[in-house]
């Protein structure tokens, strides 16, 4: 499987990814949700700007770490021990201050030729699909989250 990943634009999240400063992104909620446990060693992980439509970098899973039930001092604790890797802003820190954390480490960060995203009402901040043409314009295929699901 591949991933879609949506960098926060507020944070010029992708500029950090691609000069190598960040080499960590982290998704949490209040329950498992994608992609806890639905990320694996040396799968793809492809990144988008959010509101750009332009997929610009990829890179290669390094290491996962999922979560769940966490309370509040292990959360803070985890968010901690990683951000010299996710370097969080303080919103950032509590935007993913939730129960159920999935850490996804990255490397061999490359920049690709933009490929033009084909949005769909029905999509995440991260999407669990086959191939990354399945969401480019003049390839896509209609999304459903049959893949995404635990």
């Amino acid at each position: 499987m591949v991933h879609l990943v949506y960098c926060d634009d507020q944070s010029k999240e992708i500029n950090r990814i691609l000069d190598g400063s960040k080499t960590m992104i982290i998704r949490g909620a209040a329950g498992r949700k994608i992609p806890h446990s639905r990320v694996f060693e040396n799968e793809i992980l492809y990144f988008m700007e959010k509101g750009t439509k332009k997929i610009t970098a990829k890179a290669v899973v390094e290491n996962v770490s999922n979560f769940i039930k966490l309370i509040d001092d292990e959360i803070t604790k985890i968010i901690e021990e990683n951000n010299d890797k996710l370097l969080l802003t303080e919103k950032q820190k509590d935007r993913w201050h939730k129960k159920c954390l999935c850490l996804v480490e990255f490397h061999e960060v490359e920049k690709i030729e933009p490929l033009d995203f084909d949005h769909q009402n029905n999509m995440d901040d991260w999407l669990i699909i086959e191939k990354i043409e399945d969401v480019v314009v003049g390839t896509s295929i209609p999304y459903n989250y049959e893949k995404s699901k635990f």
